[in-house]
């Protein structure tokens, strides 16, 4: 467990600081998600679980699209990256 912890920080050490954006746009909408999906645990409906369930679908894809146009377009392009 302790070699696992060391490798990662390593291997953050090593990231570009477009590579660790791309990370933390990942890391945070899954925590979103996860809080989501805790709420879902505890609606009162089961449509009210199962829309709080397809939101926390979508904050993950969103989390997903956002990181991978962090990792792959140029920030001088314009594009929706926004940097």
């Amino acid at each position: 467990m302790t070699a696992a912890i060391g490798l990662a920080s390593l291997a953050a050490c090593n990231q570009t600081p477009r590579e660790q954006a791309a990370d933390n746009i990942e890391a945070n909408a899954e925590a979103v998600a996860d809080n989501i999906e805790d709420r879902a645990d505890y609606a009162n409906t089961e449509a009210g679980e199962d829309l709080l369930e397809n939101r926390a679908d979508a904050v993950r894809a969103t989390g997903e699209n956002q990181a991978e146009d962090m990792r792959t377009h140029d920030a001088d392009t314009n594009l929706s990256n926004g940097m």
